[in-house]
């Protein structure tokens, strides 16, 4: 996008507060209001009212006794997730990689983001015929292969046994049976025409942190492909990364799908 349509979209007061918190996240000290004022050349009332804000949402923090202002335990967190993702991202990659070549097919990392499974990154297919890029795109959880995986192994559980008969009952029955078996297959969850097969990835203390998907065209990826090719690559490629993520758990089972 060209600088001046760049500036065009661009919103002041969001300018503003994300100036306040880089300022912020510069000084190791508190910043007072004055300080902070003079800094951003902004009055007194804008800063204040900026600080309210964040301090309500906790990305800033003022301590008592203190009479500066510092960054709060929500814009760490932000921070952390992020370089958690860069280090998934980095770790990932040449895994994804030999895993497509082995399988010929396209390898997708996803990760969850509140109630649905996004598609964040992708080794592709040399087949002409293929699924159409799913980088960047979002399904709800329980509409995927790679979401029901996420909200299988999700700590705690993302939602309980269900009890008797009807709809909630038979969900939570498919997120045990996806649990037993480690791994879950679908056809159609990301398009008409594909299919998916997909494993959860695990950090240091067992804690799931996204899954690896292989997806093609469905005439591809059937089940015995899956059973007797995809899966146990699948399984060795996703143990390898959760391994250089400091999981030290059991290997994941690759008896097959069905």
């Amino acid at each position: 996008m060209p600088a001046r349509d760049k500036e065009t979209y661009c919103i002041r007061s969001v300018e503003n507060a994300l100036a306040l918190l880089e300022a912020l996240g510069e000084e190791e000290d508190e910043l007072s209001l004055s300080r902070l004022s003079e800094r951003l050349g902004m009055n007194k009332a804008s800063v204040f009212r900026l600080l309210a804000t964040f301090e309500s949402r906790g990305y800033v923090e003022r301590k008592e006794g203190a009479r500066g202002y510092c960054l709060g335990p929500l814009a760490y967190e932000i921070g952390q997730k992020l370089l958690s993702r860069m280090a998934l991202l980095r770790k990932a990659r040449p895994v994804m990689e030999r895993l497509a070549r082995e399988c010929s097919e396209a390898v997708y990392l996803v990760l969850r983001r509140q109630d649905e499974a996004l598609f964040i990154d992708m080794v592709d297919s040399a087949h002409q015929v293929k699924v159409v890029s799913l980088v960047g795109k979002r399904f709800p959880l329980r509409d995927c292969a790679a979401g029901r995986v996420l909200l299988a192994f999700a700590e705690p559980p993302s939602s309980e046994p269900g009890h008797g008969c009807g709809p909630a009952a038979s969900i939570d029955e498919d997120m045990q049976i996806v649990r037993r078996q480690g791994a879950c297959y679908d056809r159609h969850g990301v398009g008409e025409g594909s299919a998916c097969v997909a494993v959860p990835l695990f950090a240091g203390g067992g804690r799931v942190v996204g899954a690896l998907a292989v997806v093609g065209p469905d005439f591809r990826i059937t089940p015995e492909a899956v059973d007797s090719v995809l899966l146990p690559a699948l399984c060795a490629a996703a143990d390898t990364i959760s391994s250089k993520l400091g999981y030290l758990g059991a290997e994941f089972p690759s008896a097959g799908v069905h």
